[in-house]
């Protein structure tokens, strides 16, 4: 029985992705899986920014639970002109094949540029798969994706008549 990995905290897994320059690596295998792992969640941050469904796409494994967050960031680039969104890596939770990423967020959707924008930020739970290649395999808590179907988001702006 192989014992979960955890790694907390975003200073302690960038400690563990980019080593210490004066030792070598001990553990060259779980040094080159958790970078594999962090450049997996910013690559899906970065493609959400850039509103990228393509690469977006790319990242996630055919599964028809993840529809429903492809329609939402669907949905979300076609509601908003500009996204913008940063997050931090909480957690990480690695057993066997299985990857739990723990991401804190906040973010800005606007309309238009001179729009002010809807602010939010949450806490959620990316579910990645895979040791070579890292694939997003679920979704849980509360993600930014989906943010046009949210009631504030449909809100008309302060000062706008129905």
């Amino acid at each position: 029985m192989r014992l979960p990995i955890v790694v907390l905290g975003a200073g302690l897994l960038w400690t563990a992705a980019s080593g210490c320059s004066a030792k070598e690596v001990r553990y060259p295998e779980d040094h080159a899986r958790f970078t594999k792992i962090d450049k997996a969640v910013e690559a899906l941050r970065d493609a959400y920014a850039r509103r990228d469904l393509s690469d977006i796409q790319g990242l996630l494994l055919p599964r028809e639970a993840l529809e429903k967050a492809t329609n939402d960031i669907r949905k979300d680039f076609e509601t908003f002109q500009e996204i913008s969104l940063e997050w931090t890596i909480d957690r990480m939770v690695i057993e066997g094949e299985t990857v739990e990423v723990i991401v804190s967020w906040a973010g800005q959707w606007q309309r238009t540029p001179a729009d002010t924008g809807l602010r939010e930020r949450g806490q959620g739970v990316l579910q990645w798969a895979g040791e070579k290649s890292i694939l997003l395999n679920g979704l849980s808590g509360d993600l930014p994706f989906g943010m046009a179907g949210r009631r504030s988001a449909i809100e008309p702006p302060q000062g706008a008549r129905p």
